[in-house]
């Protein structure tokens, strides 16, 4: 069986994994290792660099709200000139759903925000998952498993960056645990599968402009 019709399994798998992780953290077994986490990343004004501070801010303003979605309708349009709509709706899609599904367990777990230093951002809503850890999952990888081979290896390191930056920016302002991080880019990564298992699928009448997307290189 070829590894490509696997991706929806995996991806179920990854969400329960998310469940499960919230569960955990509900149960509070997590509490002293986001705790630690916490007091060893987070930025303290007039303590911290204030140039870092503004600087993971911005990193944090881009992956989130108006701005997020900005960048998703630019890609989308990218991807759309690389292997035509229907990779281009798997990327708005996936991203629109994963959204969806974070604030619907956001809503579930009802995790309150950390309250180690004063938040350095502006939050709105519960903790877990983390929203902008899903985005950021979501939309990069799917990004980079859908870019045309001469543009991959950087598209990965986009993505890696992205995710990373999102994590530690979230931390380090004090707005996120670790495990709300986590779930977030576990559950950004099963849309990822299933946004690059739906491009990959033929036969459904949309026009393309490639080939089918590339292979998610799982094995």
């Amino acid at each position: 069986m070829k590894i490509e019709y696997n991706r929806p399994l995996i991806a179920a798998a990854l969400v329960l994994a998310v469940i499960l992780l919230g569960l955990i953290v509900s149960a509070g077994w997590l509490v002293a290792a986001d705790l630690r986490v916490s007091n060893a990343l987070s930025l303290r004004v007039g303590q911290s660099s204030a140039q870092l501070i503004a600087f993971l801010q911005g990193a944090s303003w881009i992956g989130g709200g108006t701005p997020r979605w900005i960048i998703v309708i630019l890609l989308s349009a990218l991807v759309w000139r690389w292997c035509g709509r229907r990779c281009a709706v798997a990327l708005a899609g996936a991203s629109l759903l994963s959204n969806f599904a974070s604030n619907a367990l956001k809503f579930a777990f009802d995790r309150a925000r950390p309250d180690i230093i004063e938040h350095l951002d502006h939050v709105s809503s519960a903790s877990y998952p983390s929203g902008h850890a899903t985005s950021a999952a979501v939309v990069y990888l799917l990004l980079a498993w859908l870019a045309p081979p001469r543009w991959r290896r950087f598209a990965w390191t986009l993505a890696a960056a992205m995710i990373l930056l999102n994590a530690f920016s979230r931390i380090m302002l004090g707005v996120h645990w670790a495990s709300d991080i986590v779930g977030g880019t576990l559950l950004g990564t099963a849309f990822a599968l299933l946004g690059a298992w739906w491009a990959s699928r033929s036969g459904s009448g949309a026009s393309r402009k490639t080939s089918p997307a590339p292979k998610i290189p799982l094995s």
